[in-house]
């Protein structure tokens, strides 16, 4: 599912214009991007939590060069779901092989 989808089943639920939703949509990107690289993590109860992750100092290799290089550690975006939104799709998706 895109963007485009999520913005399209919104405002047909909803009855609302796809430019207004297309604009809070965006709006509430924007707002957990800039709380992120803010340094806040967001939580949406019942949904999960936007968080940072700290990766600490690792060594990695060049193959084509064939040498060691040293990834400073650094903080990275990831999402958390929560525990009910886990089991929804735990019993609601089939797997597949």
């Amino acid at each position: 599912m895109t963007k485009a989808d999520i913005v399209a089943k919104i405002s047909e639920k909803l009855g609302i214009e796809k430019n207004d939703v297309q604009a809070t949509v965006e709006s509430f990107m924007s707002e957990v991007k800039t709380s992120l690289e803010g340094g806040d993590n967001v939580y949406l109860r019942g949904f999960g939590s936007f968080i940072i992750k700290t990766r600490a100092e690792k060594t990695g290799r060049n193959i084509s060069k064939n040498t060691t290089i040293k990834i400073p550690a650094h903080n990275i975006p990831a999402f958390k779901p929560a525990k009910i939104f886990v089991e929804g799709v735990k019993t609601n998706v089939a797997v597949t092989k």
